[in-house]
C-alpha cells in the first residue's frame, strides 16, 4: 500500500477525517485548532515589517520616474461593495453583519495583482543590495537615480529567475526587465498564454514546463544555482517576499482609519485570503496579526483541487504532502492557486495566527465573478474571487459581526476576451 509520509492513505483519513471530502473535491471549511497558541521560535516581528514599508518609500522616486502612472505608490484602494453583500445575501440566504469591503490588489499598479506586494519588495531589496554592496548607492540617495543608463548597464550583468504559475512571474519579470535585470520566469502548465505573452512583451525570458507549479520552481532553481550571477526567488521559502507581504497589514489600518472603521474585541476584522503556495496570504495574515493582534480573524481560500495548505496544516506535515499524495489533481482554473505543495515556511508561521481554510469549487469561482460584475461592475479574475466566499461561511457559522475585508488578488492585465468568457461561465 501506499505510503504518505510514512503512513497509509487509511491511517491519515482515520486521523482527519476532513480528508475524505477533500479526496473528492466537496468544499469544506477547517477550523484552526492552533489559532491563539503561542508561536515558537518566530523570527519575525513588527519592526521587519517597518523596514520593508521603509524600502517601498525610498523607491518611491524611482517608481515616479519609470511608471508615472503611479506616483511614486504601490497601493491599492479598499473598496466598499454594499451591491455585492446584498447579492451574497441573496444567492446564499445568509446574513452578512457590519461592512463588507474588497481590498483591491488587482488595482496595484504596473502588475496588476497582489504579487506587485513581495514581487516587487523582492525585486527592489536585491537590487538596492547589489548597489549597496558596490558602493553606487547610498540609502540617502534620491533612488529615481536608479532609472539612469549607467545602473541599467549594472543590472544587466546580474541573472534573476523565478518559477511561477503566473502572477507572481508577471511582477518579477516586468520590475526586472525595467531595473536592466536578465529575468527568466519559469512557468508551469497551468499558467494562462496571456501572461506569458505579456512577460515576453515586457523583456523577460519565459520557459515552459508540463508539470506543475512545483515542477517550475525546482527547473528555476536548479538553473540559478549554476550561475554565480544569478538571484533565484523562491516563493516557497522567501522572507523578503513574505515581508513585502506583510507590508499591506500597515497600508489597510491607515486606510481602515480613513473610513473611521475602529477595530477592536466588539468590532473584529475578518479577512478572507486566496491561498497558493502561502506568501502572499502568510504575509498579509502575519502583518495583519502584527497590527492588530486578537481583534484580526484571517481564513485562507483554497481551490477544492488544490487545497495544499490547507493539508498542510492539518496534518501538520507542510511540504513534506502534497495534494497529489491523496490522488487529488491540483487542476483548477484559479492558476494562481494551483499549488500542490505548500510553502513550509510559510506554514510553520502563520498556523497560530489564522482561523481557518476553506475550499471553492471553480464552478462557483466563476458565479461570483459574475455576480461581482453585475453588482458592482469589478472585473476580478478566477482565483481573486477565492475569497468572496468566507463572509458567507461566516455569517452561518457565528452571525460574523465585525467588518470583512475579501482580498482581491488580481484581475486588472486580464484580456477582455478572456474575462468575458470567464463571466459567461458563470450564468445561471
Amino acid at each position: 500500500m501506499k505510503q504518505i509520509a510514512g503512513k497509509s492513505l487509511d491511517t491519515w483519513k482515520a486521523k482527519y477525517p476532513l480528508l475524505n471530502d477533500l479526496i473528492h473535491y466537496k468544499e469544506v471549511l477547517w477550523h484552526n485548532p492552533s489559532k491563539g497558541l503561542l508561536p515558537s521560535g518566530l523570527d519575525l516581528t513588527l519592526e521587519d515589517i517597518k523596514e520593508a514599508e521603509a524600502r517601498f518609500k525610498r523607491f518611491e522616486p524611482y517608481f515616479k520616474k519609470v511608471f508615472p502612472e503611479t506616483n511614486g505608490v504601490i497601493e491599492s484602494p479598499l473598496s466598499e461593495i454594499e451591491g455585492m453583500k446584498k447579492a451574497l445575501e441573496q444567492e446564499y440566504g445568509a446574513t452578512i453583519s457590519g461592512d463588507l469591503l474588497l481590498k483591491q490588489d488587482d488595482r496595484l499598479p504596473i502588475a496588476g495583482s497582489i504579487k506587485a506586494r513581495g514581487g516587487f519588495h523582492e525585486v527592489m531589496k536585491h537590487a538596492e543590495d547589489l548597489a549597496l554592496g558596490h558602493n553606487i548607492l547610498s540609502k540617502d540617495d534620491n533612488y529615481k537615480k536608479l532609472a539612469d543608463k549607467k545602473y541599467k548597464e549594472f543590472f544587466s550583468a546580474f541573472s534573476i529567475m523565478v518559477g511561477s504559475t503566473g502572477n507572481l512571474g508577471l511582477s518579477i519579470g516586468i520590475l526586472s526587465a525595467k531595473l536592466g535585470f536578465n529575468v527568466t520566469v519559469h512557468m508551469s502548465s497551468d499558467a494562462k498564454q496571456w501572461k506569458k505573452d505579456l512577460l515576453r512583451e515586457k523583456g523577460a525570458t519565459v520557459v515552459e514546463h508540463q508539470g506543475d507549479f512545483s515542477v517550475a520552481v525546482d527547473a528555476g532553481r536548479s538553473q540559478c544555482e549554476e550561475k554565480l550571477t544569478c538571484y533565484y526567488i523562491d516563493d516557497e521559502n522567501s522572507k523578503d517576499l513574505f515581508m513585502g507581504y506583510a507590508v499591506a497589514a500597515m497600508r489597510l489600518k491607515k486606510q481602515l482609519d480613513e473610513r473611521n472603521i475602529v477595530v477592536n474585541k466588539e468590532n473584529p476584522l475578518t479577512v478572507y485570503l486566496p491561498c497558493g503556495v502561502g506568501g502572499g496570504p502568510g504575509g498579509i495574515a502575519f502583518g495583519l496579526n502584527q497590527v492588530f493582534g486578537n481583534n484580526v480573524h484571517c481564513y485562507f481560500a483554497e481551490p477544492t483541487h488544490s487545497p495544499s495548505m490547507l493539508i498542510g496544516l492539518m496534518t501538520d506535515q507542510h511540504d513534506q504532502v502534497c495534494v497529489q499524495d491523496f490522488g487529488i489533481d491540483n487542476l483548477t482554473a484559479a492558476d494562481g492557486l494551483a499549488v500542490g505543495r505548500p510553502s513550509k515556511y510559510v506554514g510553520q508561521r502563520v498556523k497560530t495566527y489564522i482561523d481557518g481554510v476553506y475550499t471553492i469549487d471553480d464552478e462557483r469561482l466563476y458565479r461570483l465573478l459574475h455576480l461581482l460584475y453585475d453588482a458592482e461592475k469589478i472585473k476580478l479574475e478566477p482565483s481573486a474571487l477565492a475569497g468572496m466566499i468566507g463572509p458567507v461561511h461566516v455569517a452561518k457559522q457565528a452571525g460574523g459581526r465585525g467588518t470583512h475585508v475579501v482580498w482581491a488578488t488580481g484581475g486588472r492585465l486580464v484580456p477582455n476576451e478572456v474575462w468575458k468568457a470567464d463571466y459567461e461561465k458563470g450564468k445561471l
